[in-house]
């Protein structure tokens, strides 16, 4: 479980759930009896006003548990058709429901109580967010930003992580290597060095003649490079399996190892390669 999954709108999702449970200890209910003596004002959880307790502070509660959670699930995953957050949007809009028409009740010298107006409240905001989520931009911003490219390595390497990763003391393409040689970038072929005639004293070798045959330089290959993801993103097995292997969590860098058209396979901290099918908005290092 990573908290980098989360959008803006689930932090909503979140605060109104715990709105709703608080307000369900509150009285639901306040009673103008005068000089006659008032009978005790409930709160949500008693009996006498079932079926308040499930149909609003039980509804809302457990529908931003099931938006929440969908978050941590690989994606395609389905209860009895519908996945977790959809499940928990219908929720959350039948828990508005029922909090609108209950406060629009109510009788003689009774009015509306501190629980059941906060209880309208959190159930509203959290039915509006539930359903505009999916289709506003600024709600499905990432809660908790991802790091810069100066994070730790996730594969254990402290200030000078390796080749290739997207820090300062990591070795660049291009940057000396031992010995004064040239570092070589993966999947770059190899420069061929000047050829030296022994009985020469170490100067270059004469050009060959014109016209003879010139080998010819191999194609430059797929090079590996760190990536890290916006959102949780499913990995999926490179056979093509719909099951996904692994999820790509925010905020951790990964190694993408090869380019298969818009996708590419990317391998996780434990060793783990699957193909990562929506690369769209990854941060390269």
């Amino acid at each position: 479980m990573n908290i980098r999954s989360l959008t803006r709108g689930d932090g909503v999702v979140i605060g109104a759930a715990v709105l709703l449970f608080i307000a369900s200890f509150l009285n639901f209910y306040s009673y103008d009896c005068g000089s006659i003596g008032c009978p005790s004002e409930p709160n949500g959880w008693k009996s006498g006003l079932f079926p308040v307790l499930p149909s609003i502070f039980l509804a809302g509660i457990i529908a931003a548990a099931l938006i929440v959670a969908a978050r941590f699930q690989p994606e395609g995953r389905k209860l009895v058709g519908l996945s977790l957050d959809q499940w928990g949007i219908a929720l959350s809009v039948f828990a508005a429901w029922s909090s609108v028409w209950t406060i629009l009740g109510g009788g003689e010298r009774v009015d509306p109580g501190v629980g059941q107006i906060l209880g309208l409240i959190a159930t509203l905001a959290l039915a509006s967010v539930a359903v505009l989520t999916p289709r506003t931009p600024a709600l499905k911003a990432p809660l908790v930003g991802a790091p810069g490219p100066q994070a730790p390595s996730p594969y254990g390497a402290g200030p000078n992580p390796g080749y290739g990763y997207p820090g300062p003391g990591g070795m660049q393409p291009g940057a000396p290597g031992p010995y004064g040689q040239p570092q070589q970038q993966y999947g770059q072929p190899a420069q061929p060095q000047a050829q030296q005639d022994p009985n020469a004293g170490g100067a270059p070798a004469p050009a060959p003649q014109q016209g003879a045959a010139q080998p010819e330089a191999p194609a430059a290959d797929f090079a590996p490079f760190w990536f890290a993801v916006p959102v949780a993103r499913p990995l999926y097995a490179e056979d093509g399996s719909p099951t996904p292997v692994a999820e790509l969590a925010p905020g951790t860098w990964y190694l993408a190892v090869e380019q298969r058209g818009q996708a590419i396979v990317a391998q996780t901290q434990d060793g783990r390669r699957g193909v990562l099918q929506d690369t769209t908005g990854i941060q390269r290092g």
